[in-house]
């Protein structure tokens, strides 16, 4: 004869899927893992913000001395790269659009001239905008 106890069917208490604990540690790593992947997509576009800010500082700096080559004198301030000043002859541009005249993260460009150790300065504050910092937080300077 066949035991009676294996042709019985589980009881219903041991039939429910998963406990509500073993449900909240599921939730809780999924959150984890969607944190971290998170920061890692959102620092990774200011990484290439920075980046883009020390090309753009480069191209600016070559765009002032394109300036100075046609006038002999370095602009007054980096809107002359965009507008004629009535004392530039020469002048050939506009040499820059006022779009590039601000950093990636939309704060202006500093420029002094003449500059703390070559003729002019061009520095990118990063994305706080406050002077010093690091990494992303960091100055971008043309000296």
């Amino acid at each position: 004869m066949r035991n009676r106890r294996s042709l019985r069917s589980p009881s219903p208490a041991r039939q429910a899927g998963m406990s509500l604990i073993e449900i909240i540690i599921v939730i809780v790593l999924i959150g984890a893992v969607l944190t971290f992947v998170g920061s890692r997509v959102l620092g990774g576009a200011d990484r290439a913000k920075a980046n883009l800010a020390k090309s753009q500082v480069t191209t600016l700096a070559q765009k002032v001395e394109a300036f100075q080559m046609d006038t002999g004198r370095l602009p007054a301030t980096l809107d002359e790269l965009v507008t004629e000043p009535g004392d530039a002859a020469g002048w050939l541009g506009p040499y820059a659009k006022s779009a590039e005249l601000a950093d990636p993260w939309g704060h202006p460009v500093e420029y002094r001239a003449p500059g703390e150790s070559g003729p002019f300065d061009l520095v990118i504050l990063g994305k706080d905008g406050k002077v010093g910092g690091s990494s992303v937080d960091g100055d971008i300077r043309y000296e």
